[in-house]
């Protein structure tokens, strides 16, 4: 049996998965990890759950052992770093007028790379920046571009609900959010209330998009004809947490029905007036006088008798 313990290296970044049998660890340690970037320092989240050794992924890597006081250390001092290089390389894109936001600097563990992330519109030539930061602080350097909903789980801040962002909190993955998720829920589509800090649509949207449309099943669209016992009329209103609809009568009243209560045969299209046909437009256009224009253009003119009548 292997023993599993998730870890992130990021407030609510992603989960990867690593063995633990010779580490004693448990949820919240610090711990050291060998990963694709190199040796890092993340925090265990969940485990550890013992699964059987046929299940584990292939190339599964080990817990190298707990952090000590020199890795968190370690970990203040590129925080330090961090700052210094970010302040940098701002008066850096702003000396040379370059058109690209900077939002975060990462050193990794070893202090062997920094990864410069900004945002831009377009492609930024960055080649005279990047031999700028290399002389200044004497390490790799790379120059990453990520996009709105990124940048604003990197910055966090508080979203128009009075709340922490859900991207910089707990949200790990960005998930598709569309303009239906609102029109489903009877929001107001208006942009500065559906749309976040990132200015693209709330991922809240979709946190209960799949209960609105359960509960929308069997109730009445806005438009649909209903005849429920003595009741009838035309679905002006739909409740759906309370599950009501709201009818409106012959003789222009309100009538509030539960959704359990209309049966799927007595819901009905609503009835439409017939067009005028074509016909009638025809007969009523018989009974006009024609203007004076359209008399001069029927009145016969016999060119040649004229030109006979003028004087030689």
């Amino acid at each position: 049996m292997a023993k599993i313990v998730r870890i992130q290296f990021t407030t609510a970044g992603k989960l990867y998965d690593f063995t633990a049998s010779k580490a004693n660890v448990k949820a919240g340690d610090r711990v050291i990890v060998e990963t694709e970037r190199g040796k890092s320092i993340g925090q265990v989240v969940a485990g550890p759950i013992e699964v059987d050794d046929a299940l584990v992924p292939e190339g599964t890597k080990p817990v190298q052992r707990l952090a000590e006081l020199a890795d968190l250390a370690t970990l203040a001092a590129n925080t330090a770093k961090e700052k210094e290089a970010h302040k940098f390389c701002l008066a850096r894109i702003k000396e040379r007028n370059m058109d690209m936001k900077l939002v975060k600097v990462e050193y990794l563990f070893d202090g062997s790379k920094a990864i410069f992330y900004f945002t831009a519109d377009g492609r930024v030539d960055f080649r005279e920046l990047v031999k700028d930061l290399a002389h200044a602080f004497h390490t790799r350097i790379e120059m990453r571009q990520i996009g709105v909903r990124d940048e604003s789980k990197m910055v966090g801040g508080i979203g128009i609900c009075g709340r922490e962002l859900c991207c910089s909190s707990y949200l790990r993955e960005f998930e598709p959010v569309s303009v239906k998720m609102a029109k489903e829920q009877n929001l107001a589509l208006n942009p500065s209330k559906i749309s976040g800090q990132c200015g693209r649509l709330l991922c809240c949207l979709s946190y209960e998009f799949d209960t609105y449309c359960s509960l929308r099943k069997g109730l009445p669209k806005c438009g649909k004809r209903v005849q429920c016992g003595c009741h009838d009329g035309e679905v002006v209103k739909v409740n759906v947490l309370e599950q009501t609809v709201t009818l409106k009568t012959a003789d222009d009243s309100l009538v509030v029905l539960k959704g359990e209560d209309i049966a799927p045969e007595n819901i009905s299209d609503r009835v439409k007036k017939p067009p005028q046909g074509k016909g009638e437009q025809q007969g009523g256009d018989k009974g006009k006088s024609q203007g004076p224009g359209k008399q001069r253009r029927n009145r016969p003119v016999d060119v040649k008798e004229r030109k006979k009548e003028k004087p030689q």
